[in-house]
């Protein structure tokens, strides 16, 4: 059923996570004019708030974490905010719920920021008072379990309540511009596709680089680790996009059914096709950083870096390697996509002394949103004494070729979607397990082998392992 909802209920909603995100892109949304009139929000949290307290606290929000430019008149944008106290696991206080969303004429929107073990106790609660009818829909933010298992168990608590077509499971990384725009890229310009293939591909390369440390995540982040972090859902989704067959329609079915194709093509990982790593003290930008012991306070084998070397099996990728890798206290947050593609097959300016390089695809998704492509040039000269060839970077920075076009926070799409009702962006249980499988598989291997993570130095990129990974098969990583 499609239906543009006039209620959105956020759960966590006095979290960092709606602080920083989602009240800024709700406030930017009504800003434009993109929401109903008639939508209503009503936050819910175990802090005791009152109506007008929450809009006090929403205002300092915005004041705190939207840019100068974007704030405007939020007196329209915090009317429309209301809240409900609630201990998530007592069943007696969702009747209260109930009654501060009232009954929508259209339909409700549920935005599930909370602890994975509140899933469950949250969903019986919403059952019992009636807001799981055929107008709700229900959000769930990451992270979604531990491993398969795990991950299985709360979407069976979840789809007790809500069929598959009304789950919405975020990854903010498919709101980001520049990641619909690698869909833009591939599909709606004739000579990429042709050539995006074994045949002219070497490699690919996805990096997501963070210069941060634990950042008040500790206990979550020494249980997940790096492979959960990012790789299970950012990275393995930023990869599906890369391999994925052409859909025959941009719409919620045939995008995530040719990205879980992917997916469930992807190579048991070999135990010399992973490096894990973990930081020590050093400086980033000229600012000294403690070690990952130290900031934890207590000695620990959770990865802060992982470099994978995959594989897709399947007709279209057979043969190229993706080589993924992410890390925290790097040198600088960065996280691109780098399409290597294969040299021509004979060079006739070999005989003049010119050197060739292959050409080379650069999309950079975070801090800055471009895309680069490297083509090979003749440097100006009489050539006397020999053609000379140089790389010449074709550059698309995305802020100046839409230099009139608003900016916009990846959630503010993703909310707008569900309040909408577009799965498009959202993704699927079988993506999900798929991305749990393989990565289990991985961390098996792991333990099988014993491995433990190798020191690196903060400010660097990684251990000398991963650099090893990739200068083995003759690729160096892009920095």
């Amino acid at each position: 059923m499609s239906f543009t909802a006039d209620r959105l209920l956020l759960f966590g909603a006095t979290g960092d996570l709606a602080q920083r995100m989602l009240l800024p892109s709700l406030f930017a949304l009504d800003a434009d004019g993109l929401l109903a009139p008639d939508l209503k929000i009503i936050g819910t949290a175990r802090s005791e708030l009152g109506d007008s307290e929450y809009r006090n606290f929403a205002r300092a929000a915005l004041e705190k974490y939207l840019p100068a430019e974007r704030r405007g008149q939020m007196a329209g944008f915090l009317n429309r905010l209301a809240y409900q106290t609630l201990d998530a696991t007592a069943l007696e206080g969702y009747a209260a719920l109930a009654a501060k969303v009232g009954t929508p004429e259209r339909g409700l929107a549920i935005f599930l920021s909370t602890a994975p073990s509140l899933f469950e106790p949250t969903i019986k609660g919403l059952q019992s008072a009636g807001l799981t009818g055929d107008t709700v829909r229900m959000c769930l933010e990451k992270p979604l379990g531990t491993n398969l298992a795990t991950s299985r168990e709360i979407n069976d608590a979840v789809a007790a309540a809500f069929p598959e077509n009304r789950i919405f499971r975020i990854d903010h990384y498919l709101g980001k511009e520049t990641v619909q725009n690698l869909l833009a890229l591939r599909f709606a310009n004739l000579m990429f596709e042709p050539l995006w293939n074994a045949a002219h591909i070497e490699h690919v390369q996805i990096t997501v680089a963070e210069t941060v440390g634990l950042e008040g995540r500790v206990a979550f982040y020494d249980d997940a680790g790096a492979i959960r972090d990012m790789v299970q859902n950012h990275m393995l989704q930023l990869l599906a996009l890369v391999a994925m067959e052409p859909p025959a329609h941009f719409d919620a079915t045939a995008v995530r059914d040719e990205k879980v194709k992917v997916l469930r093509a992807l190579r048991r990982v070999a135990s010399n096709e992973t490096v894990t790593g973990q930081y020590r003290a050093g400086a980033i930008q000229g600012q000294a950083v403690p070690g990952y012991d130290e900031e934890l306070g207590k000695p620990s084998d959770t990865e802060t870096f992982v470099a994978i070397k995959g594989h897709v099996d399947n007709w279209r990728w057979k043969g190229v390697p993706f080589y993924l890798r992410t890390g925290k206290r790097m040198p600088k947050r960065v996280t691109e996509i780098v399409i290597q593609f294969r040299c021509v097959p004979h060079s006739i300016f070999a005989g003049k002394g010119a050197t060739m390089q292959p050409n080379r695809l650069v999309i950079g998704i975070q801090p800055e949103e471009n895309i680069t492509l490297s083509l090979m040039a003749k440097v100006p000269g009489l050539d006397r004494e020999g053609i000379r060839l140089r790389q010449v970077p074709l550059n698309i920075a995305m802020p100046d070729a839409f230099s009139g076009a608003v900016r916009r926070i990846a959630y503010e799409r993703l909310l707008l979607d569900l309040v909408e009702g577009d799965q498009t962006l959202f993704v699927r249980r079988d993506e999900v397990e798929a991305q749990w499988e393989w990565v289990d598989a991985i961390r098996s291997q792991w333990d099988a082998d014993g491995l433990t993570p190798k020191t690196y130095t903060a400010g660097s990129w990684g251990p000398s392992a991963a650099i090893a990974l990739a200068e083995r098969d003759g690729v160096t990583w892009h920095e």
